[in-house]
């Protein structure tokens, strides 16, 4: 019997092994699962995204300082929704006014800046390195969501995102998300794979990727791994309060990357139709 008892203890070490390897095995299959699929969706999509160049002026205000002004040039991400070439964007690329006001609201003993800021001037960067001239024809401060329409034909057909497609994800689920890089990467199309770490229902469903800040750039969709359209990449702030206040706590625990529901999304794509003029 302690024969027995002996072989049957000596067999536990290697049923755990058995385990840990069949566990590390299923582990190494999702992974490989998820990149097969993420794969499959950015040749699908991979131009559904297009490089906006824009062009801001910008002027600060401080008590006692003379005014200063600039103007800037910068480019962001775009998903497209429709043959038309309605494209939306983050709203804080095209308009970081709130945004700057927030990060300074709570800088302790720092005097009150009016900032104001104007998008002077839209580019839709196409492919072929042709350029479109495009412009803002509604925003959705709320949802941090800026439509465009190019202002003249397209020389090149778009592939546009079906936002009626619509897929929903859960707390640790893979996500897809498809990305412009910029000039000093010829602005490829890029794909990346997140993890979904919080989620948030009011006032619209979001979904907060993991460490927040994410990598895949505003104005970017996601999609999840069966190709359904989750939503759209941008930023949520918040104004800062008091002596903890100022830009370090604004990038930390007040600005996060959050993805738009597909559906607010086109929700807010309803107020952009063609012939639509953005409400000043």
């Amino acid at each position: 019997m302690g024969m027995i008892k002996n072989s049957a203890v000596a067999c536990q070490p290697i049923l755990v092994a058995g385990v840990i390897y069949f566990l590390g095995g299923a582990l190494i299959l999702r992974a490989d699962e998820a990149t097969e699929k993420g794969r499959a969706i950015f040749k699908a999509h991979q131009q559904s995204v297009v490089t906006l160049e824009l062009t801001i002026r910008s002027k600060m205000t401080l008590p006692g300082v003379d005014t200063q002004a600039r103007e800037a040039h910068q480019e962001a991400t775009g998903t497209v929704l429709d043959s038309s070439g309605l494209i939306v964007t983050a709203l804080a690329p095209t308009d970081p006014t709130q945004m700057l006001e927030n990060m300074l609201a709570g800088t302790p003993g720092s005097p009150k800046a009016k900032i104001e800021t104007e998008l002077t001037d839209v580019k839709i960067l196409m492919a072929d390195g042709s350029e479109t001239p495009a412009k803002v024809v509604s925003r959705d401060k709320d949802l941090d969501l800026a439509f465009i329409r190019p202002t003249s034909k397209l020389k090149t057909t778009l592939n546009p995102v079906d936002l009626s497609n619509a897929g929903k994800a859960e707390i640790l689920d893979l996500v897809v998300g498809i990305n412009k890089l910029g000039a000093a990467a010829d602005r490829a199309a890029s794909a990346s794979i997140e993890r979904i770490a919080a989620i948030i229902e009011q006032p619209t469903r979001m979904y907060i990727p993991e460490g927040g800040m994410t990598l895949t750039g505003l104005g970017s969709p996601a999609f999840t791994l069966d190709g359904k359209v989750l939503g759209i990449f941008v930023t949520r702030a918040a104004k800062t309060k008091g002596a903890g206040g100022g830009i370090v706590n604004v990038q930390g625990e007040n600005l996060t990357g959050v993805i738009v529901a597909a559906n607010a999304v086109a929700k807010a794509a309803a107020q952009a139709a063609p012939g639509t003029e953005e409400k000043k």
